[in-house]
């Protein structure tokens, strides 16, 4: 850590716990450097100190994560049809999202968004601090600028855990959203999902524990936002792999939804089930079977949304 913070000292300042940057083509060229220390450190502090300012120097240097709700709000009014592109990186993550950014200059692009769900934070060893750092360092290292929209995806709680006993398992996921939002991710899908109890009478009833939750979990997310920042928060009526979520399931969340929550902003988005799986579907001679989406439920949901 020593090494990399005396070659960093000509070109940033940091006073009061503000950094500044002097030598932006310097900081470029120490970034790999920089970013392998920040994820790579034997002692655990010092890869979060490093992680942060990262992110820190990336934000001086014009890549700044941000929250999509204003474009999503914007799309809503008058972009029917517009869709952003989410990727979630499991591994070699700066390299993939330096590909991103690359790309992105290119065609001129803004609107994508990096994210990693929960399962994926567990089994990759990818923190959300080191998520955002690695993600923020690769748009330093392209000279890419602009808002960088990172997603905690698939905030998802366990069903199992859940049903046995739902207060530590909302706990984690509260804790969970804590430290995404800690690490400027801006963007979070709650996927409770999950709790649906189609042993129900009704659609309502079925999805109750899926808004309720979600409701809850939503106002979570705006007492923690930061000042000036409207954290867009996603929620999700149907499992991909599962079957075709309908308009009236859809109806029955929203409703839900807006009964239970006591809050001035709610959902920007709500993820369907459409004829998706994980993976796609393997046919016997082991290609990939044609994915049959359902574009009909797909506008009828999103004019109804």
């Amino acid at each position: 850590m020593a090494e990399i913070l005396s070659k960093l000292k000509d070109c940033i300042a940091i006073t009061n716990g503000k950094v500044e940057v002097k030598d932006s083509a310097a900081v470029k060229d120490l970034i790999d450097e920089l970013i392998y220390e920040a994820v790579f450190a034997a002692d655990e502090e010092q890869r979060k100190s490093l992680q942060r300012l990262v992110i820190e120097i990336a934000r001086k240097m014009g890549a700044v994560p941000c929250s999509i709700q204003s474009l999503y709000e914007e799309m809503g009014r008058n972009y029917p049809g517009f869709s952003v592109p989410a990727i979630n990186i499991r591994g070699l993550t700066y390299n993939v999202a330096q590909v991103i950014f690359k790309k992105a200059i290119e065609k001129n692009a803004g609107a994508f968004i990096f994210e990693i769900a929960r399962s994926e934070i567990g089994y990759t060893k990818q923190r959300p601090i080191e998520y955002s750092a690695v993600v923020l360092a690769a748009a330093v290292k392209q000279g890419f600028t602009g808002p960088v929209f990172i997603q905690g995806d698939h905030f998802q709680l366990v069903r199992k855990y859940y049903l046995d006993n739902p207060k530590p398992e909302t706990e984690y996921i509260k804790g969970l959203i804590k430290e995404a939002i800690e690490a400027d991710f801006y963007n979070i899908d709650i996927d409770s999902s999950t709790l649906v109890d189609l042993e129900k009478p009704t659609l309502k009833e079925q999805q109750r524990p899926n808004f309720e939750v979600a409701a809850r979990l939503t106002e979570f997310i705006r007492e923690l936002q930061p000042e000036g920042v409207e954290v867009s928060v996603g929620g999700e009526i149907g499992e991909i792999g599962g079957k075709n979520s309908t308009p009236e399931e859809l109806r029955a969340y929203l409703d839900g939804f807006k009964e239970v929550f006591k809050g001035d902003k709610g959902l920007s988005k709500l993820s369907v089930q459409s004829g998706t799986s994980h993976g796609g579907v393997v046919l016997p001679d082991g290609s990939l079977a044609s994915v049959k989406i359902d574009f009909e439920s797909l506008r009828a949901m999103s004019d109804l949304a």
